[in-house]
């Protein structure tokens, strides 16, 4: 993983992003504008967070406010640009809104996605595509153990099986045009990401910052359920090493799974209590009835109990592996949003950070080096 923070395979390669805009986007976006990508960014722009992000990035890259939804626009935005590598990330991210809009989302995902795929298609110049889609698209076993990149798509929710219908049709394209074209197609499924400059709503990290900015308890929707939690920085350092060995290897087309180790699976209370306190909450403060109260109303819509990722694929072939713990992780979230509270730039912690995690990459993988890391963030 190293050879992460060497910027020249990435120096002058041109990467057409969609969802630029969005939480893990503006993160990837920022990181891969440090390592000397020229960067056309894609999205549309739905809340005030994505015009805030997209204003934020203006001077590091092209950008478009357009849908993916619009094949015509986006072919002619990415021949027109001529991209070596495209990360799609663009979608309708929320379980609990699919079911409020599930054409909304079958639209934005799969229709999308077939767009996406369809642009590349008629791209002469592309020559790797990343298609992000999630750690629910597989069918919910009910079951103790990780879900490996072969076990059985599925969904039962609109989001899930939005995603999962992604991965069929990239997985047609791929077969049907793209490998004769000398084009390796991947997709990545990652875990349930925090980190900061995320707002989104039925999100736990975001929602406890509102309500400790309140001076209210956090309502949680399923305190005890389980899920593979990652700082955002973990899965985009598995993207970029992906697409890096993908130019040296082409036979890495397919599903890779990037999900934090088997020893920092948590539950949502687990993690609602353990980032109160690095908020700076003490411990009797981030007692469960001090901290949050559990919905316990009959109207919840389905979410699974428990959801594990194995990502031995992704150690055993491409050499990665996270870096930080659940709680340097919450560490790390609480910072940031402490940060920018205060006045300081969104964008300027963001750097910080990723500095961060690149010195701890660094120190990791040379031994006898030491850390030099400066501010908050360790």
């Amino acid at each position: 993983m190293k050879s992460l923070l060497e910027s020249s395979f990435w120096q002058g390669k041109r990467v057409f992003l969609t969802g630029h805009s969005g939480f893990k986007g503006s993160w990837l976006t920022l990181w891969l504008h440090r390592l000397g990508a020229e960067l056309y960014g894609y999205s549309l722009l739905e809340d005030d967070t994505q015009k805030e992000r997209f204003g934020a990035l203006d001077s590091l890259l092209e950008q478009r406010i357009a849908d993916i939804c619009n094949l015509e626009d986006v072919t002619e935005s990415m021949t027109a640009f001529r991209p070596d590598v495209v990360i799609h990330l663009a979608a309708q991210p929320l379980v609990r809104l699919s079911y409020t809009d599930p054409i909304g989302t079958f639209s934005v995902n799969v229709m999308g996605t077939a767009n996406i795929l369809e642009a590349v298609r008629q791209c002469s110049s592309v020559r790797c595509v990343l298609l992000v889609t999630t750690d629910k698209v597989y069918e919910d076993q009910h079951w103790p153990w990780a879900y490996r990149e072969n076990d059985r798509l599925g969904g039962y929710d609109p989001y899930s099986a939005s995603k999962a219908a992604a991965e069929l049709a990239c997985a047609s394209w791929r077969s049907s045009f793209l490998a004769e074209a000398g084009i390796t197609v991947m997709t990545a499924r990652a875990g349930n990401v925090i980190g900061g400059w995320d707002y989104a709503r039925d999100r736990l990290i975001p929602d406890m910052v509102r309500a400790f900015i309140a001076g209210q308890a956090v309502t949680l929707r399923n305190p005890h359920a389980v899920r593979p939690w990652q700082h955002v920085l973990e899965p985009l350092a598995g993207y970029l090493l992906l697409i890096r060995r993908a130019f040296e290897n082409t036979n890495l087309s397919g599903a890779w799974n990037f999900g934090p180790d088997s020893d920092q699976i948590h539950s949502v209370s687990w993690m609602a209590r353990h980032f109160a306190m690095a908020w700076g909450k003490s411990e009797e403060q981030a007692f469960p009835s001090e901290l949050w109260q559990e919905d316990t109303s009959f109207c919840q819509p389905h979410e699974t109990d428990i959801l594990l990722l194995s990502s031995a694929k992704a150690r055993q072939q491409l050499g990665w592996s996270p870096v930080l713990d659940a709680d340097l992780a919450l560490k790390l979230a609480a910072e940031w949003y402490q940060h920018v509270i205060h006045g300081k730039a969104a964008l300027t912690v963001c750097e910080e950070q990723i500095q961060t995690y690149t010195e701890m990459l660094f120190h990791r993988e040379t031994p006898g080096s030491g850390p030099n890391f400066s501010g908050t963030y360790l």
